[in-house]
């Protein structure tokens, strides 16, 4: 038997690719991919030792780099994201922590979206900068002040789009070729959108980053990260700092992952169709100032939607009239929805970002990023949608 690797992945859509890529079954013949749950491996000989450590001989050594479950994660998800290579990390944020220490060094700079997970932008505010890495921000969607920010210590562009969590988009097309005419590294966070609603390697992106904590897990069950991309950039840089610090994605976890993958289109798609009722629902509550979601008309990056974005996605953002104290009131009234920062569940998940994922940020930072004291971040979920907007009371 063959894996699908070995054939033209190409020639299979993007569900087959889900659940076939990657596995080559063992002399056991089994049929649901194995794990591995084995630290080293042992080796025929001296030479071959010696050859596997050089790297003259392609094999596995040892599970802080090379294990077979983890490896057909990364297979599997490296073909949805029709990238070339992907490494697995131990989480979303030691994936572009390795992303950080296998591209950049002292006296660089990155150019990132100020709408970022809080803790992305304490990585690059608090820690980047002890080793002498700058970070300028500027507006997601503001092209020509991404443009306006790069000089010539300029190395890296990075950005969430949608952005977490007021789902700010980007196109992804126009800050590629931006990037690339100033030599520079556009990674993007694709933790929202997953490849089954959105591609940026295909349009132009050079890495791709995710928390597959969140959807490509689906059920809230691990935590881990990847990064996706090519030869260069992730095969070798982003490799060579998870083989020598070891941010490693445990073999357990990468089989749960697997099982995501296999269901990650279907759910997606499902995701996509509550939110997107909710949002229109929560866009008529007098009680409610403004809803965040791009599958909204009235959404500033609606027109990107069935050009780099499939659908709307499964998040949902909104301002309540109040302030905190109306925001906590509404969230404390749920009987259902779970309270928590978590999102890509199929339960969903309703937080309050200026205390929980952004809580970390000063105040001036919050509001640079339109965190503010009233909105509300919904996960939604793949209950019924009655019964998920039966449980929001606004009084």
């Amino acid at each position: 038997m063959v894996s699908l690797e070995s054939l033209n992945r190409e020639d299979f859509s993007f569900a087959t690719r889900a659940i076939r890529t990657g596995h080559l079954r063992t002399a056991e013949g089994e049929h649901s991919e194995p794990i591995f749950n084995t630290s080293s491996y042992v080796f025929a000989s001296a030479a071959e030792a010696a050859a596997r450590f050089s790297g003259e001989q392609i094999g596995n050594i040892y599970s802080r780099f090379t294990n077979p479950t983890v490896r057909v994660f990364e297979e599997r998800l490296a073909a949805l994201e029709s990238g070339e290579r992907c490494v697995a990390t131990a989480s979303g944020m030691a994936a572009i922590l390795a992303v950080c220490m296998g591209l950049l060094k002292s006296g660089d700079r990155i150019i990132a979206s100020r709408s970022l997970f809080g803790s992305t932008t304490l990585l690059f505010n608090k820690y980047l900068t002890r080793f002498g890495i700058e970070t300028i921000y500027v507006p997601l969607s503001d092209l020509t002040a991404w443009e306006a920010a790069i000089d010539s210590h300029t190395k890296l562009l990075f950005c969430e789009t949608p952005s977490n969590p007021l789902t700010e988009m980007v196109d992804l097309r126009q800050l590629a070729e931006i990037a690339h005419r100033h030599d520079c590294v556009l990674v993007v966070d694709n933790c929202f959108c997953t490849p089954a609603l959105q591609r940026p390697l295909e349009l132009g992106a050079d890495i791709v980053i995710h928390s597959a904590t969140k959807y490509l897990d689906g059920q809230g069950r691990c935590v881990g990260g990847a990064v996706v991309g090519n030869h260069k950039l992730v095969g070798e840089e982003v490799y060579g700092v998870l083989r020598t610090a070891g941010p490693t994605l445990s073999p357990f976890n990468a089989w749960v992952f697997l099982k995501g993958l296999e269901t990650l289109e279907l759910r997606m798609l499902a995701h996509s169709q509550n939110a997107a009722q909710l949002a229109a629902w929560l866009n008529e509550q007098p009680a409610i100032e403004r809803v965040y979601y791009p599958g909204l008309a009235t959404h500033p990056q609606h027109s990107l939607i069935g050009n780099q974005q499939r659908t709307g996605g499964g998040i949902v953002a909104f301002d309540v009239r109040g302030g905190q104290a109306a925001a906590w009131k509404l969230i404390d009234a749920t009987r259902m929805l779970s309270i928590t920062a978590n999102l890509g569940d199929t339960k969903t998940t309703i937080t309050h970002p200026a205390t929980t994922t952004h809580g970390r940020l000063t105040p001036a930072e919050r509001a640079a990023a339109g965190i503010g004291d009233g909105l509300i971040r919904i996960a939604v979920g793949l209950e019924a949608i009655a019964d998920i907007q039966a449980d929001l009371v606004f009084s």
